[in-house]
């Protein structure tokens, strides 16, 4: 398969970034923290603006934004994918593959990136990141589900604590 990437130096990306193994999984949830802590260690070194997260059990969505002359967003992901990896015990389990090449079982391989366009796009995706936990019955209200910038923007006035209280058709997002 012949996969393309878009590279925009300053540009604004969405990116869906899965676990392994995603059956019954919420290895994320129960190492949020080392999830953050490496997350704020890779932006410090390699600096991006986060505009959305959100961690789930098995996955997570992120809105980031490079710097103006830096289209590079592959080294942060394999950093954070590989600092992460190491940061947590040693349990899964590890393909043939894997152990030969000397790489842990944590996270698929590759990730699904997006180069937003437009404020259209941004704000479509900054609802969808947002949305993702209702729509997996993880919770009921957005406000509710803890691993998320939505808190955040709430302060700021972007979305109101009540967003996506219940009217929406949720059916129109896909993972």
């Amino acid at each position: 398969m012949d996969y393309r990437r878009v590279w925009h130096a300053g540009g604004a990306y969405f990116f869906t970034v899965n676990l392994l193994q995603r059956r019954e999984n919420d290895l994320l949830l129960r190492h949020v923290d080392s999830l953050r802590l490496v997350v704020l260690s890779v932006q410090q070194r390699h600096p991006f603006t986060i505009h959305g997260w959100v961690v789930l059990p098995d996955h997570l969505h992120a809105l980031i934004e490079l710097p103006a002359n830096d289209a590079d967003y592959a080294t942060r992901w394999r950093l954070i994918k590989s600092e992460f990896s190491k940061s947590i015990p040693d349990r899964e389990y590890r393909s043939a593959t894997r152990r030969k090449r000397g790489e842990r079982g944590v996270w698929q391989r590759r990730y699904w990136e997006h180069c937003i366009r437009d404020e259209a796009d941004y704000r479509a995706h900054m609802d969808y990141m947002h949305i993702n936990p209702v729509k997996h019955g993880l919770v009921s209200m957005v406000k509710d589900w803890p691993h998320s910038t939505f808190h955040r923007l709430v302060k700021q006035g972007i979305y109101t604590v009540d967003w996506a209280g219940g009217n929406e058709d949720l059916l129109s997002y896909s993972d």
